[in-house]
């Protein structure tokens, strides 16, 4: 059976808890869309999430890698169109590290295309009745950081995979310690990213 690498986040800034954790930890294990499902978290860190993501890779040699992040504020589900050759921050990640601007890989191009069917997977969740829509920027943070590295890994491995990144809004457990955020049930924000990854069948 195909491996999908299913990646969240922990806690960061001053979000006390990440929804993605225990979506990837719910769904670890399982099998959607004729994928075995392997769950990971990694760390809100520039000089480990990374190196953290390609150690998996080279681990579980995945036949694709989805990645989840937090977008506090923002009221839909949104697939990542392109992640950019940067790392960029007015907010330190949780070792405190806040860059200015490098490049995350000297050589690599500037921005690298999602190879998700994200107009697919907005498409199931509006018909799923989820509000959704494609982003065209995934900022420059460590969620714009682990999507350029999936993508760059392929791209050098030279594998036609599907990889890339996927943002959900706020838990209402969020919602309720910081007030005025959009934010959904726990319960359908997973079942929304597995909507997702069952477009990845084929």
């Amino acid at each position: 059976m195909k491996t999908l690498l299913l990646t969240g986040f922990e806690p960061f800034l001053n979000f006390s808890e990440n929804p993605t954790m225990n979506i990837v930890e719910n769904l670890h294990g399982i099998e959607i869309a004729g994928y075995q499902v392997i769950g990971k978290n990694l760390p809100v860190d520039y000089e480990k999430s990374g190196n953290a993501m390609i150690e998996l890779m080279d681990e579980v040699g995945p036949d694709a890698v989805v990645s989840l992040g937090l977008a506090g504020g923002r009221n839909q589900l949104t697939p990542e169109r392109i992640a950019i050759n940067c790392n960029e921050s007015d907010q330190p990640d949780n070792a405190g590290n806040k860059p200015r601007g490098e490049r995350i890989h000297t050589e690599g191009p500037d921005g690298i295309f999602s190879t998700l069917p994200i107009q697919q997977m907005v498409d199931r969740l509006h018909e799923a009745g989820y509000p959704a829509k494609i982003s065209n920027s995934a900022g420059t943070y460590l969620c714009n950081h682990v999507m350029y590295r999936a993508l760059y890994y392929f791209q050098q491995n030279k594998q036609q995979a599907p990889a890339g990144f996927i943002h959900i809004p706020a838990s209402h457990q969020l919602a309720v310690e910081h007030g005025r955020i959009p934010s959904w049930s726990q319960a359908d924000l997973q079942e929304a990213v597995r909507i997702c990854l069952s477009c990845l069948e084929q």
